[in-house]
Parts: C-alpha cells; sequence; structure tokens
C-alpha cells in the first residue's frame, strides 16, 4: 500500500473526529484547523495539487460545495516570519497565514489575473508552510477576537483585496467547483464563516502532532 503524506493522515483523523457542525463556540485560535464557508455561495474554501494553466501557474484554489473533502481543511498561523502561539485568539485586524493541511501550501495572492472573472487571482504558494509575505490575510471582524459564530472578511495584506467568490465554475478537471479571487470592494460574496474544525488549546495541539506522529 503506497504510504500517505503527513498532511493527508491528519486529514483523515479530522474526518473521523468531527463532522458537520462541530465548532464549539468561543473564538478561533492560532492552531485552529478549519473550514472556511463563503457564506453567499455555499462553498468551502478549497484548494488541492491542481495547478493553474494560466497565470501564476501555481496551486490553484477553489470553492466547493461537499461537506466532507479533506482538501478544505486549513490551520491558523502567525503572519509570515512570526510564531503565533498555540491557542492564542486571533485579534480582528491581525494578520495570519491559512496553511492548506494536505498540500502545505499557504493561501496567497498577488497581481495576477484570475482564470475565470478577470480579477485577482488567489493560489496556495509555498512549501511545508513557507512561501512569502504575500501569503499574510487581514481577519476584518468586528468585536476584539475572531468569532467562530461571526462571518468575517479576509484581506490581503499586501494587494487590499478580499478574498471572493462570485459564482464562476470551472470545467475540467475540477467540474462545478467555483473561482476563489481576490476583489477590490467588500459584497455579500466576499464575507466567510468558521464551519467543521478543532479549536486548540495548546495542550489539545500537542496531542494530535504525538498522534500524528505515531501513525
Amino acid at each position: 500500500m503506497a504510504s500517505r503524506s503527513p498532511g493527508c493522515l491528519l486529514a483523515a483523523l479530522l474526518l473521523l473526529l468531527l463532522g458537520p457542525g462541530a465548532a464549539r463556540g468561543g473564538w478561533v485560535t492560532c492552531g485552529s484547523v478549519v473550514k472556511l464557508l463563503n457564506a453567499r455561495h455555499g462553498v468551502r474554501l478549497h484548494s488541492h495539487d491542481v495547478r493553474y494553466g494560466s497565470g501564476s501557474g501555481q496551486q490553484s484554489v477553489t470553492g466547493i460545495v461537499a461537506m466532507d473533502d479533506s482538501n478544505s481543511y486549513w490551520r491558523v498561523r502567525g503572519k509570515t516570519s512570526t510564531v503565533c502561539e498555540r491557542g492564542t485568539p486571533v485579534k480582528c485586524g491581525e494578520a495570519i497565514r491559512l496553511t492548506h493541511i494536505n498540500t502545505g501550501r499557504n493561501l496567497h495572492s498577488h497581481h495576477f489575473t484570475s482564470p475565470l472573472s478577470g480579477n485577482q487571482e488567489v493560489s496556495a504558494f509555498g512549501e511545508d508552510g513557507e512561501g512569502d509575505f504575500l501569503d499574510d490575510w487581514i481577519v476584518l471582524c468586528s468585536g476584539t477576537f475572531w468569532d467562530q459564530a461571526s462571518e468575517v472578511q479576509f484581506q490581503h495584506s499586501s494587494t487590499n483585496a478580499l478574498l471572493s467568490v462570485t459564482g464562476e465554475q470551472y470545467g475540467r478537471p475540477i467540474h462545478g467547483q467555483r473561482e476563489v479571487h481576490g476583489m477590490a470592494y467588500a459584497s455579500r460574496g466576499s464575507y466567510w464563516k468558521v464551519m467543521e474544525g478543532i479549536f486548540v488549546r495548546p495542550t489539545e495541539l500537542l496531542k494530535m502532532e504525538l498522534h500524528r506522529t505515531e501513525l
């Protein structure tokens, strides 16, 4: 049997532990592993080892309707070149990285044009969780901390574009998946909400990492 990557093993573990509506309430914390639902279009932020055929040629980021796909898990981390202590609540207005669990690449944007809508391309970039400053996104929310129950926006820290979906759908090889891109202005398509996930405290993340090592 072919060996599985650590990211795939962790995602498989999460699927066993979690189901729809697993969010427990409270704040989103650094080290949490979450799925993000686009409130307007009903799709979860997703990536996979499929590259764009134009633009940057980097790993594509899409939105999918399916609730149970392991490629929709993202780890919340501190911004580039910083460490956010495990279990620390993410502040509104704070810059973070979202690292794709299965491929280890970070949610990323830049001044390439997205393939379907002609907006700003959003991709997944880097290796083993390390990319560059274009991986940083500011969490826009009300109050002091990112609340699991609230809709939030993600603003790219270098270009000010908002992570958005406007409904364009891909054909093969990712038929039916929606384009995710950056927009210069806010709309209903730029709001996201945490759905399934593990919201870790330091001891929880340590136990999860030990389990992962033993698999």
